[in-house]
């Protein structure tokens, strides 16, 4: 299978009159945040395939459609805004798991805590966001014989592909998340590459942990 990973950046690669033939044989795609919600859309109804996505603490005008808050629920939304935040045809899966095309996806958004801002977690919450996907996970053990296959985040694993700038440093608790459940694929996003040597893949343990930044190709037989 082979995905198409985007991240933080519109590529012009990838949103171009020449999408389909570049990417023809693209079966599922992942979005690893900081990207609005109309290139997603762009890229669904260029390529028809699946899109799956987190979000970042970049672009979140329409987080409260996907994730509203107690505060959310009360106020009123109209239709238009409604079917303009669903109309994307993207599937959120922001701390929730996901089977498509074969592979289990489970999505992890948000970043470190660096100004309280929104989508910004402490590592103590993203340890929570954790636990709650335990029982899906344990179920996919259980009838599946594996947990997942690959984990969307957007911000990196702490020591992984991070930086020692509050903004951008990893989660510690990805390290604990990848050592019990052995994603094939950890996904994230956040750090921008400006540089044709920079590092975009790490071997951890059973995982390969990948820098979606602008895209990136994943195929899933090749990375065996």
């Amino acid at each position: 299978m082979k995905i198409l990973c985007v991240a933080d950046q519109i590529d012009p690669l990838v949103y171009s009159a020449s999408i389909k033939e570049r990417f023809a044989d693209i079966d599922l795609v992942l979005s690893a945040g900081d990207l609005p919600m109309d290139y997603l859309g762009f890229i669904v109804s260029t390529l028809n395939k699946p899109l799956l996505f987190v979000f970042g603490n970049h672009n979140l005008k329409d987080l409260s459609y996907y994730r509203p808050s107690s505060e959310d629920r009360m106020l009123p939304r109209s239709l238009a805004d409604e079917a303009n935040a669903s109309s994307s045809g993207a599937t959120y899966i922001g701390f929730k798991t996901r089977n498509e095309n074969g592979l289990i996806v489970a999505g992890l958004g948000g970043c470190m805590r660096y100004n309280r801002g929104m989508n910004q977690f402490t590592d103590f919450q993203m340890r929570m966001h954790m636990l709650a996907l335990l029982p899906r996970l344990w179920w996919n053990k259980l009838i599946r014989g594996r947990y997942l296959d690959i984990l969307l985040t957007h911000a990196p694993p702490a020591g992984i592909h991070d930086q020692d700038d509050p903004c951008h440093r990893g989660f510690p608790s990805f390290l604990w998340f990848m050592k019990t459940f052995k994603p094939r694929f950890l996904v994230h996003g956040h750090i921008h590459l400006y540089d044709l040597n920079d590092v975009r893949s790490t071997r951890f343990g059973d995982t390969l942990v990948v820098n979606a930044y602008s895209h990136y190709l994943i195929d899933t037989e090749a990375s065996l």
